[in-house]
This record gives C-alpha cells, structure tokens and sequence, in this order.
C-alpha cells in the first residue's frame, strides 16, 4: 500500500465525501523516486512530511481556481491521506500546476495520479487548516494572490507562500468529517 496525499479544497472534501470517495485519475502526492532522491537523508517520516507538504502547496492552487467562484471559500487548505494500491499510483511531473522550480509551484517531485477511486473507506485522516486560526487563514489568502507572482520569481510573493506553508494543517479523524463540511 502506499500512502498518498490528494490536495483538495473544502468544497472537493464535501463532493468526494458526498460521493464516497475521489474519482479515479485524481492528483496526489506520494513520496516517489524523485523524493528520495531529493531527500536522500531523510526518514520515512520526513519524506512523508515533504509529500505532505506539496499537496498542502497543491491545495492552494485549487483554492486558487475556486477564489472566482467564492471568495470567503478560498481560505482554507485541504489534504486527504489515503491508503492506495500501489500499482494505482503513478508518478507524474507536474500535475498541471504552473511552471516553476520544484519547490511547491510547479513540477512537485511527489506529483502523482492514482489511476483507481479512492473510496472514503481509503481515507486515513483529514488536515486542514484550523477553522479558529485566523492566522493561517489570512496567510492563506495572502498566498492565494501571491500564486501569479510567485510563479515569476517575485521574492515577496515567495515569502507569502513560505507564511502559508509555516501554518500547520490541523489533524481530523474521518469521523469529524461531516463537522468539517
């Protein structure tokens, strides 16, 4: 089995949810080749962290597209872990996001795609950031509108995503689900 990381937005967590799970061909973030290469010392736990972290960097890109549809949705990052064949996972190079250096704008190492549904019963945990973190929100935000810059290597815009991702997305238990959305 491996474990993967599907960014998603609270919007997607209560549709996937909805209908019991994510479609296959969905994106995901597993510790791949390219992540082991890259982290070459790091543990399990650390490589996992990093392709953690780049589905939480993914997430933002979602809340990007959905900011023209709902601004007050767009504050809040959203991670599925989920536990998939192997064989369903399939490492790709960059997930469609915008081009950039492999550090959470474009060509995330841990790009993925599983090639099977990803059935709630698949679900190990949920993280998001926290709904009493006002913090985190607006470092969201602020992200969120930093993306286009970010992705011409405008140094302020960088710094903005480096503030979201210094917030820690808050553990949930599949049970709170409903509670969440």
């Amino acid at each position: 089995m491996t474990r993967v990381y599907l960014p998603a937005t609270l919007g997607t967590l209560a549709s996937a949810y909805a209908a019991g799970g994510f479609d296959a061909g969905h994106a995901a973030h597993a510790v791949t080749a390219a992540v082991r290469e890259w982290y070459v010392e790091g543990d399990a736990e650390e490589l996992e962290y990093a392709a953690f972290t780049d589905a939480a960097a993914a997430s933002l890109h979602l809340l990007a597209a959905e900011v023209t549809v709902d601004v007050a949705a767009a504050d809040r990052r959203v991670v599925v872990a989920a536990d998939v064949e192997d064989s369903a996972v399939r490492q790709t190079s960059s997930a469609g996001v915008v081009a950039g250096e492999a550090d959470g704008l474009g060509g995330w190492r841990s790009a993925t795609v599983v090639g099977l549904a990803v059935p709630v019963s698949a679900w190990a945990s949920v993280h998001l950031d926290p709904v009493d973190d006002l913090a985190a929100r607006t470092a969201v935000r602020a992200a969120i509108t930093a993306l286009p810059a970010a992705a011409a290597g405008d140094d302020d815009a960088l710094f903005a995503l480096d503030e979201a991702e210094a917030h820690e997305l808050a553990w949930y238990d599949l049970s709170e689900v409903p509670d969440l959305i």
